[in-house]
């Protein structure tokens, strides 16, 4: 009889393991019973937690830098999110709160902002948060990639004569502060590979290896801070694929994972899932200035139509990435679904405009083939490069892809030498896209720079109520024809962080109890 119910105990553990790795995108918190399968008149054994207990783990690449200042891994940027801090922090609809930052200042033109910091702010080894940080750590992340692009309108980062920081811009801008959210470390330790942070935790070496540590006497304390343990393993990363394995079979908590990356690995167990928007945009760009298929500007008009993006996310991406036809995620508060419905794929809107497109000839009086430049070297973007020029085919413009390494991707796009590309970029929360449309713009390949878009992109940074036009006339123009938007996908053990807020670049998203408006000094300077 105990062989009996032995065997059925087994049968029913195994059934409940199958049942349990089913994936799910229901964001509410898990409450487990904690009912165990008993003995007929045994009683459950009682079972003792230690209050806020969470044992979480996270994982990071020892061999990655764990620098927040170009420290690009997303997987360590985890970890970072408890270790560093920044003048503000954004959510993921695009609010900003203060953080570092005790109060702030604009001039009545937009185009100067001073920052104050918080008297009390200290790093983890308890010495006090200067200006001279805030500057250094910003002039070391204008030089990496990372951060650059959030500088394309920050002239200068300068000390003021009253103890703050000034941020003098080129342009009026009336959010900066979603650019405002680089963490700040000890200004000698701007190039260290793990600097001293303000934040909660510190990165410490013990006998099994590296944790976190919470700070004692943290500087400042957060109601909405859900990382509780006063100590957090850390395992050490090698590859997406062992990240999930500890995470479906192991003790890892939380996992940060880009969909739209050719390692990224399925998930297939019980979990909690929040996608937020990562910035990056597929595109395609336009060789208008030295490609004849481009002489009487009609193509780029009408491109837009021959791209079938919900096809190309289904069966390059599993569906895991948000097609777009407007130069934004919609994810975000800028996005307009009815603009972007007129620009979504049409077949016979497309084949009726290719029908009077006078497609360019060769020397030889050969009709041309549009050349398709992609970078082969991630394999994701070529599949799509390749399903791109099949569809165009198809509908009748004669369409092959250029695939070409990484070195000789770069080169091509510098030379001009293509009609078309497929390119991908990651833009900043403010969706700044002047290294597009500036003259000698870093991103203006193919002779896309332009006064008129230019200058609305600048009025779209003074105004957010601007996008709107913004987009429609890119649309319209066809410059750059906007494909899919990417997002961050981040894992939880179910019930274990269900208060979790992630938001781009901040897992452990958190507030200090302030508000853009309570710390915004009322009289403006001139």
């Amino acid at each position: 009889m105990k062989k009996g119910i032995s065997a059925l105990l087994a049968l029913a553990l195994c059934l409940g393991c199958f049942a349990g790795c089913v994936g799910s995108i229901d964001n509410s918190g898990y409450v487990p019973t904690g009912d165990a399968l008993l003995m007929e008149g045994e009683d459950p054994a009682e079972e003792t937690i230690a209050p806020d207990s969470q044992d979480l783990t996270l994982a990071y690449y020892p061999d990655r830098s764990m620098n927040p200042l170009y420290g690009s891994d997303y997987t360590n940027r985890v970890v970072m999110s408890l270790m560093y801090q920044p003048l503000f922090a954004v959510d993921s609809r695009n609010n900003t709160t203060p953080i570092l930052c005790s109060r702030y200042q604009i001039t009545p033109d937009n185009r100067t902002w001073t920052i104050y910091l918080e008297p009390d702010a200290t790093f983890s080894d308890g010495t006090r948060v200067t200006v001279q940080d805030v500057v250094a750590s910003y002039e070391q992340a204008r030089q990496n990639v990372y951060y650059k692009g959030r500088f394309t309108h920050i002239a200068r980062v300068e000390l003021s004569s009253d103890g703050g920081v000034d941020f003098f811009l080129d342009t009026p801008y009336q959010n900066l502060a979603l650019l405002l959210d680089i963490p700040i470390v000890k200004a000698a330790e701007v190039t260290a590979d793990n600097p001293l942070g303000t934040g909660p935790y510190s990165l410490e070496e013990g006998i099994g290896g590296k944790h976190l540590q919470r700070v004692t006497n943290w500087w400042c304390s957060s109601d909405d801070l859900v990382a509780k343990d006063s100590s957090i393993a850390l395992v050490e990363a090698e590859s997406a694929a062992q990240i999930r394995d500890e995470f479906e079979f192991s003790n890892l908590s939380v996992v940060c994972t880009n969909p739209q990356t050719d390692s990224y690995a399925d998930y297939r167990c019980d979990f909690e899932l929040w996608e937020v928007d990562s910035g990056y945009l597929m595109y395609i760009g336009c060789n208008v200035t030295w490609s004849n298929f481009f002489d009487d500007g009609t193509l780029r008009t009408f491109l837009t139509y021959g791209i079938d993006r919900q096809a190309l996310v289904d069966d390059n991406y599993a569906g895991l990435a948000l097609p777009t036809t407007l130069p934004v995620s919609p994810m975000s508060p800028y996005y307009s679904k009815s603009l972007a419905a007129n620009y979504d794929y049409d077949e016979m809107r497309f084949i009726d405009a290719e029908s009077k497109l006078r497609v360019p000839t060769d020397d030889k009086g050969v009709t041309r083939t549009l050349k398709l430049l992609v970078n082969s070297d991630d394999s994701a973007r070529l599949r799509c490069a390749r399903d791109i020029a099949a569809t165009l085919t198809e509908l009748g413009l004669a369409c092959e892809t250029v695939e070409s390494p990484t070195s000789v991707y770069e080169a091509r796009l510098n030379a001009a030498n293509y009609d078309i590309y497929l390119g991908v970029t990651k833009l900043p929360a403010t969706g700044d896209l002047s290294e597009f449309f500036r003259p000698w713009g870093d991103m203006s390949w193919g002779g896309i720079s332009n006064e008129t878009i230019y200058n609305m992109v600048n009025l779209s940074l003074e105004n957010s109520g601007n996008y709107y036009n913004l987009y429609k006339l890119l649309a319209d123009q066809g410059h750059i024809i906007p494909v899919m938007a990417g997002y961050y996908a981040i894992y939880a053990k179910r019930g274990v962080l269900s208060d979790l807020n992630p938001a781009r670049d901040n897992v452990f998203y958190y507030t200090l109890g302030k508000t853009m408006e309570s710390s915004k000094i009322a009289t403006q300077f001139s």
